[in-house]
């Protein structure tokens, strides 16, 4: 069975030796997805102190970059946002950022509703409030 990597002209950079997607049948496993933005270090909704920490952030500004990118991503792999089957999506703070991140993901999803688990974590690679992993469909 091929594995085929993916990678999308228009989505941010991997911060690692990973790609984007690999294809594995008709299935199609997005690598964790942020909200960055292609060709920039700058991440939207962040401000950031001068040791590069987390002065504030806007989690609504995030979700629908990242949002962006996952679509960025599936549309350049062949597949496409009414094709995504499961969601994993991690915050930093669920207390603050689930009831504005839930109603963001309610607007993408109202047609295409896949399994979702939201899971709470201390921290991510680069100074960002949500990331998502995504399972999807792919036309053979």
């Amino acid at each position: 069975m091929s594995k085929e990597k993916m990678n999308s002209s228009r989505a941010p950079e991997p911060v690692g030796l990973y790609p984007h997607a690999r294809r594995v049948g008709n299935l199609l496993f997005l690598s964790g997805v942020g909200p960055r933005a292609r060709g920039s270090k700058d991440i939207p909704g962040v401000t950031l102190d001068a040791n590069g920490n987390i002065s504030n952030y806007d989690i609504e500004a995030q979700c629908h970059s990242v949002f962006n990118n996952v679509r960025y991503i599936l549309e350049d792999a062949g597949s496409s946002w009414e094709q995504i089957v499961d969601v994993t999506v991690f915050l930093t703070n669920m207390k603050a950022d689930f009831a504005t991140y839930n109603r963001i993901y309610a607007e993408y999803f109202k047609e295409n509703q896949p399994c979702r688990t939201t899971v709470e974590i201390t921290a991510l690679p680069t100074p960002i409030a949500i990331e998502l992993k995504v399972i999807a469909t792919i036309d053979q």
